[in-house]
């Protein structure tokens, strides 16, 4: 096994990912095919974004009430995003309050893998499961979703391995 990231992929595409490590053209690999980080580096730019991705693709989801980058993500819940929905009693009424927190890993990345963890996000908040609808959803609001997943996992498994490519 190449990586904790790619334990669930098929032997061959680990091979794959191993072969580049062993030739050493891992960093190649991604600089070539993700060659900058994005711009977002403040919560409301990342807020903006994600509202764009909502507003774009589940206009009939609950409002989120904050979106922001998160520093303690990987260190307590070992996970990229986090998602909550809150509902409380206020006054007689129901009040839904959402949060996505994406780790602060995610300040240093290309836009695409941004993009796949705001999806994957978002797509918790209609389909609580990782089933056949929420990966439908997640490739509705990103087509090309199961790559950047699969890109994702590769470039931890650099971080991992080599250290961050984007700084």
């Amino acid at each position: 096994m190449v990586s904790k990231y790619l334990a669930h992929y098929p032997n061959s595409l680990q091979l794959q990912v191993k072969d580049l490590i062993d030739h050493k053209k891992l960093s190649h690999y991604l600089l070539n095919k993700y060659p900058k980080k994005h711009t977002l580096q403040t919560d409301k730019a990342l807020y903006m974004y994600v509202m764009e991705l909502k507003t774009a693709h589940m206009k009939k989801t609950a409002p989120l009430s904050k979106v922001y980058y998160d520093g303690k993500i990987n260190i307590l819940k070992d996970a990229l995003g986090t998602h909550t929905y809150i509902s409380r009693v206020q006054g007689g009424k129901l009040k839904a309050k959402n949060e996505i927190r994406i780790a602060t890993l995610f300040k240093a990345m290309p836009e695409d893998f941004l993009k796949m963890i705001v999806v994957h996000e978002l797509a918790h908040f209609k389909e609580k499961e990782h089933n056949k609808a929420f990966y439908k959803l997640c490739k509705y609001m990103e087509p090309n979703y199961h790559q950047l997943e699969l890109d994702l996992r590769v470039y931890l498994t650099h971080v991992d391995l080599f250290g961050k490519l984007y700084d």
